[in-house]
């Protein structure tokens, strides 16, 4: 009688599959194979199982020997076809038969880095890590990933002896280290760890994404990595004719488990962005479907990429130093009023104002309440660039706080709502607070109707530029810390230098930076004084344009 082989389920035993039950059905030589392989007590049941009849009175013994044997055979089977495959030596303890399967590939390495897929998510990781930051990479193969995101200190870990040697030979620059993911040592924090295709491979995500807590800081930022469920198909052919490299039984994770697995190890997920529709080097086609249709074909893409940050932890008693940046144009009625309904918040706060050109007495007004409110700490400037935006440049080029406040001096945001902005940010909840006008009713005549109609376009195109919900682009209320704006500053020429409100600008940059954005619910009131220095066609249209100029930069990306 014919043995049939299978696996244990929730169930009972199904089935093997054809390609199991023809590994099942080797020659003479590849059954001694598999009783090497396989445990004692299922060689013995081989053995046994090569007998026409079996005692009555071991019947239930066999069966029992049998259910083992079942259990043990589908843990072996895909590890025996490894090494019937690339000559490799396999047994039955999980890492050791990976760290092997993977030293026995070195060699082809190499040549499968210059595949096009590789290409591009290099492509992708030099634009999603800023330059000159402390980088490590767990997983990290030949160490071209890490190179790309050019660190100033680049730490990268693979369990492969003979790949992290490849490595050392490609970047000696970077260092490299022979260690398992749980395992490895570093004793300091990095500002971006990075996990290329590894997930699918762990025997424990979770337990991996609980340790790079200790290798974190506030700061530090998860770039992770995986390949969209819809494509298995795809890859297991490519696999077949030997267009992709082979791999052990992967994890097949959806967005939603990566999602649920960094919660479970107290990571918080930032952004989500999927890439990659044409994986092939392909002229024509792949800048196509790559560049230009991939970021409205989002479900479709190749490859998951998430990045996380690690779940805000700052202490109650943790208070910054604030600057409240007012530009004020024609609104000399308004500026004592701001002075009076401004807190004081966290260590102290500082009130800038940034007068631009005004043809009443604004300017004035500022120097006055500046000596009647002598206990207030208020610097008056003078603007000497244009617009909204070079206002709150020049004021934050100024700013001693740590925590950048920007209020409109209309005050069509209540700045007794200030004190709300500042503990979002103090308490780690958000990198980069917005206000949000849109969500709370609003006082008669407080917006007009095609200003509320572009708020909501620019609301939903920002949103699905930066990969964060974003409801009102326009608020004039934003808070962020300095260390982050300097940054920002550093590289806005990737956004040009155009924006004549500054949010925009602020925007891109913090999503650029991979900073937290959180929108934050006000009560927008009408004025009380003056009128709007908005031009709505003429601004809106310029407005249009940085949209698109943006989306070239972060979605439409080379």
């Amino acid at each position: 009688m014919p043995l049939v082989f299978g696996t244990q389920s929730a169930c009972g035993v199904l089935p093997l599959s054809p390609r199991e039950e023809r590994a099942g059905r080797e020659s003479e030589r590849g059954e001694i194979d598999k009783k090497r392989l396989l445990s004692p007590a299922l060689s013995s049941f081989f053995e046994e199982g090569e007998k026409t009849r079996l005692p009555a009175q071991s019947k239930s013994s066999a069966e029992h020997n049998w259910r083992d044997a079942c259990v043990t055979l589908s843990t072996a089977l895909p590890l025996f076809e490894a090494r019937q495959r690339f000559s490799l030596p396999v047994t039955t303890s999980g890492m050791t038969d990976r760290r092997a399967f993977y030293d026995g590939r070195a060699a082809l390495r190499l040549r499968e880095s210059e595949r096009f897929y590789h290409q591009l998510l290099k492509r992708y990781y030099a634009f999603l890590v800023p330059p000159d930051r402390r980088v490590l990479e767990v997983g990290c193969g030949l160490g071209d990933l890490l190179a790309v995101a050019r660190p100033a200190r680049g730490l990268g870990v693979d369990f492969s002896p003979a790949v992290v040697d490849l490595a050392r030979q490609r970047h000696p620059d970077l260092e490299f280290q022979v260690a398992d993911a749980l395992e490895f040592s570093a004793g300091e924090t990095f500002d971006y760890i990075l996990l290329s295709d590894l997930v699918n491979d762990l025997p424990d995500v979770q337990a991996v994404l609980t340790r790079l807590q200790e290798v974190s800081c506030p700061e530090t930022r998860l770039a992770v990595n995986f390949y969209n469920n819809l494509w298995r198909p795809v890859l297991a052919l490519a696999e077949m004719i030997g267009a992709k490299a082979p791999t052990l039984p992967q994890n097949w994770l959806s967005a939603g488990d990566m999602r649920n697995l960094l919660h479970l190890a107290e990571w918080e997920v930032i952004k989500e962005e999927t890439r990659i529709l044409w994986p092939l080097r392909t002229p024509l086609l792949a800048p196509l479907f790559n560049r230009w249709l991939a970021p409205l074909l989002r479900p479709f893409c190749l490859t998951v990429f998430l990045v996380a940050r690690p779940r805000p932890r700052v202490p109650p008693d943790k208070h910054f130093r604030c600057t409240v940046v007012i530009p004020a144009r024609n609104e000399a009625g308004n500026i004592e009023a701001a002075v009076q309904r401004t807190p004081n918040m966290g260590a102290g706060t500082d009130i800038i104002f940034v007068e631009g050109g005004s043809q009443d007495n604004t300017w004035d007004e500022i120097q006055r309440v500046k000596a009647k409110y002598p206990h207030r700490n208020i610097t008056p400037l003078r603007q000497q660039s244009k617009g909204k935006g070079g206002a709150v440049r020049e004021a934050f080029a100024q700013a001693a706080g740590d925590l950048l406040f920007i209020l409109d001096a209309d005050l069509t945001m209540p700045p007794e709502q200030l004190p709300k902005f500042y503990e979002v940010a103090r308490s780690g909840t958000a990198d980069f607070v917005n206000g949000v006008r849109l969500v709370y009713p609003m006082e008669q005549e407080a917006m007009r109707f095609f200003n509320m109609v572009a708020n909501k376009f620019f609301g939903m195109a920002f949103s699905w530029l930066l990969g964060q919900s974003i409801k009102d682009t326009l608020c004039g209320t934003k808070v962020l810390f300095r260390k982050d704006y300097e940054a920002i500053a550093r590289n806005r020429s990737s956004f040009g230098d155009f924006d004549p409100f500054g949010d925009f600008d602020l925007l891109f940059g913090a999503a650029k930076l991979n900073l937290r954005i959180i929108d934050l619910p006000v009560r927008y009131q009408a004025r009380t004084y003056g009128e709007t220095n908005i031009q709505r066609w003429r601004h809106g249209w310029l407005l249009l344009r940085m949209t698109v100029f943006a989306a070239t930069r972060l979605k439409f990306i080379p």
